[in-house]
């Protein structure tokens, strides 16, 4: 064989290689997309059961308003925050008026046995439950994708192509983490 078909056949190598390792970050890049698509479904929901909740609340415990009106900012600054850290940041502290929400609603026994608030906090429940698995989702694939970012040979044809470090959804705050939001009435 001559130096010319040696030469041809390495190039080709190397690009099939390139050209693989390219659609594989592409196709890592884009489920990392998708989960956090999933986790926004999951918040948008939550979001659109809290005015609901807060209204229950409200019929019964009416001089409660700065809990009101802390839920409701915390529900804003949510859904107006962007990027994963602001984002997880957000919605620690939406968890936690929450959680004040619901020990307002501990004093009202009347509200307890509310058939709606109780259908409001099933749903909410089972909202947290699903955001939950979204972050996990969302979580295992951020740690794929940054694997491939960081093992041999991708890393040299990640940082050429300009793929970049992913950060996780996570709790910042420990006691978030050793203390869960409980829904229990």
């Amino acid at each position: 064989m001559s130096l010319g078909i040696i030469i041809l056949i390495i190039v080709v190598v190397l690009v099939a290689i390139g050209v693989g390792v390219y659609n594989g970050l592409v196709k890592s890049r884009v489920r990392v997309d998708e989960a956090f698509s999933d986790i926004n479904v999951q918040l948008k929901r939550r979001y659109d059961l809290i005015p609901n909740l807060v209204s229950a609340v409200k019929g019964y415990a009416a001089h409660e308003s700065a809990v009101f009106e802390a839920v409701t900012e915390a529900r804003s600054n949510a859904m107006n925050a962007t990027g994963i850290a602001q984002k997880a940041e957000a919605e620690n502290q939406l968890a936690g008026t929450l959680k004040s929400l619901f020990a307002v609603s501990e004093a009202y026994p009347d509200l307890k046995a509310n058939q709606n608030f109780l259908s409001l906090q099933n749903e909410l429940t089972d909202t947290e439950d699903k955001i939950q698995a979204a972050r996990r989702f969302y979580n295992g694939n951020v740690r794929d994708y940054n694997m491939k970012l960081q093992v041999f040979p991708t890393n040299i044809f990640a940082g050429m192509l300009g793929f970049t470090h992913r950060d996780f959804f996570g709790v910042d705050n420990q006691a978030e983490i050793e203390t869960p939001v409980k829904v229990e009435f």
